[in-house]
């Protein structure tokens, strides 16, 4: 016998009919095997790159192997994220899970902060006592590492672009960063013995990943905040709204990403006949997709007070 699933008593509410927004609030289509193997390549170098580390005392070759086990939660992370994202809206969730991905984003940007201050620190308390570097295995763990990172960053590229992702990706670059000083530093430390190569690019690479850090943290933050998009000019919004035909004013405007790349709008509508607002709301809807690519809208009208002149 054939088990049939009930739909969730709060199926209907969160139906979206003809004439509503495309967006369903939970992303069925993206696929999480780029990431599943992504992790599972991160953390098998992890785990190499961490003993060899500490077995020739290089900070280049640490920091590297600390960012690996990094981008190995961070991905885990981004899958677990990308894994929510996929239910549907509930009872107690009616905007569904998508804000998981940003989440995921910000706390891996966060955990990147912590790791780029340790490598900061460790980096600064070398230049003034060096320590003996094992320049041949950090050369050649190095070498390896750069061609794993390259292959975690060739298939981060070809996955689904979202800000989950794209944080991950910045772990990975940060990554290959990463084995290309560890690279220089065993070769010049093998042929030279200038110890002080090591902590001088490994503070180069943490500046690098601050960089990208601090650009993925911003936007994360602006959009758990629920900031307006940032492809939205806001005030532009709200003049192109008051130039609809048949539309006085409007107040109580607020544009917001529900999902990332998926904004919303709610507002109040001031007009002078309330028969034409299904005209009206078809127009502004269009109007909306069109100029701005704003597509799940909630606008409420009102009746313009006596004297006020539709636009």
């Amino acid at each position: 016998m054939q088990a049939h699933t009930s739909p969730s008593p709060s199926a209907h509410l969160h139906e979206h009919r003809a004439g509503d927004a495309r967006y369903k609030h939970y992303t069925v289509q993206r696929s999480q095997s780029v990431l599943a193997w992504s992790l599972l390549l991160t953390l098998g170098f992890a785990v190499v790159e961490v003993v060899t580390g500490f077995m020739s005392n290089s900070l280049a070759l640490i920091s590297d192997a600390g960012h690996m086990v990094t981008d190995a939660a961070a991905l885990g992370l981004a899958l677990l994220a990308q894994v929510i994202a996929k239910r549907p809206p509930s009872a107690r969730h009616s905007f569904g899970f998508g804000r998981a991905e940003a989440l995921a984003a910000f706390v891996n940007s966060l955990v990147l902060l912590l790791l780029v201050g340790w490598i900061g620190y460790e980096a600064l308390s070398r230049f003034s006592r060096p320590e003996q570097v094992h320049g041949a295995t950090v050369f050649i763990v190095a070498g390896i590492g750069l061609a794993v990172n390259l292959v975690l960053a060739w298939l981060l590229s070809r996955g689904d672009s979202n800000m989950n992702t794209r944080a991950a990706l910045v772990n990975v670059l940060g990554d290959l960063l990463g084995s290309v000083a560890a690279l220089v530093s065993g070769a010049v430390i093998y042929y030279t013995g200038w110890m002080q190569i090591d902590p001088l690019l490994s503070l180069f690479v943490a500046l690098l990943i601050l960089r990208s850090t601090v650009g993925v943290l911003r936007e994360s933050y602006h959009f758990l905040m629920g900031g307006v998009p940032e492809q939205i000019d806001y005030i532009k919004v709200g003049a192109d709204l008051e130039q609809v035909e048949g539309v006085c004013s409007v107040h109580d405007l607020h544009v917001w990403d529900m999902s990332p790349g998926e904004p919303a709008l709610i507002g109040h509508v001031e007009i002078t006949d309330l028969a034409r607002w299904p005209d009206i709301l078809h127009r502004i809807k269009a109007m909306l997709l069109e100029k701005h690519g704003i597509d799940h809208t909630t606008l409420q009208a009102e009746v313009a007070p006596q004297g006020k002149a539709p636009y």
